[in-house]
């Protein structure tokens, strides 16, 4: 299942909601249901029946973050969920990371870069909430691989929802 057979499965009521329109939700939605196989996965195995829960709870947390800060009035509450998003972005692909032992690489590999996507575009979404564009880590680009030298791309993400590769 790819990006585009996936959104058709999400009700309306939510696919409808302007909230939709983020794409960070969207994705976080994405990433948190397309993880949910991965977490079976690793229940099986006792040695990450833990790490499974953990993965969950980040996996879910970007998305309802993203949501919760969606509606705030003030810029300063915005950035703040988003923040929340950013940190359960980075806890996912963390745990994504131990779990490697256990997930097939394919699989794990698609999803640290999901994410890293996710973590892009939160990291673009905070300071624009933020008056002054402040935020709270050194800005630098954010590189997915050492020899990365462009900008967050399209291609790139276009190229991860395409390309889901099956638990």
């Amino acid at each position: 299942m790819n990006f585009e057979e996936w959104v058709k499965d999400v009700p309306e009521e939510i696919s409808s909601d302007s909230l939709w329109k983020v794409e960070a939700y969207r994705l976080g939605l994405f990433v948190a249901d397309i993880g949910w196989h991965d977490v079976t996965k690793l229940i099986g195995d006792k040695r990450t029946s833990s790490l499974a829960d953990q993965l969950y709870c980040s996996l879910g947390s970007i998305s309802a973050n993203v949501a919760e800060g969606f509606l705030r009035i003030s810029h300063k509450e915005k950035a703040h969920f988003y923040e929340y998003a950013l940190g359960s972005a980075r806890e996912s692909r963390d745990w994504y990371f131990k779990a490697r032992h256990v997930l097939d690489k394919q699989v794990t590999e698609h999803r640290i870069r999901l994410l890293t996507q996710i973590i892009r575009l939160l990291i673009t979404m905070i300071p624009q909430q933020r008056k002054h564009g402040l935020i709270r880590e050194e800005q630098a680009p954010y590189l997915v691989t050492p020899d990365d030298t462009i900008p967050p791309d399209a291609n790139i993400l276009n190229a991860l929802l395409q390309n889901v590769p099956p638990p």
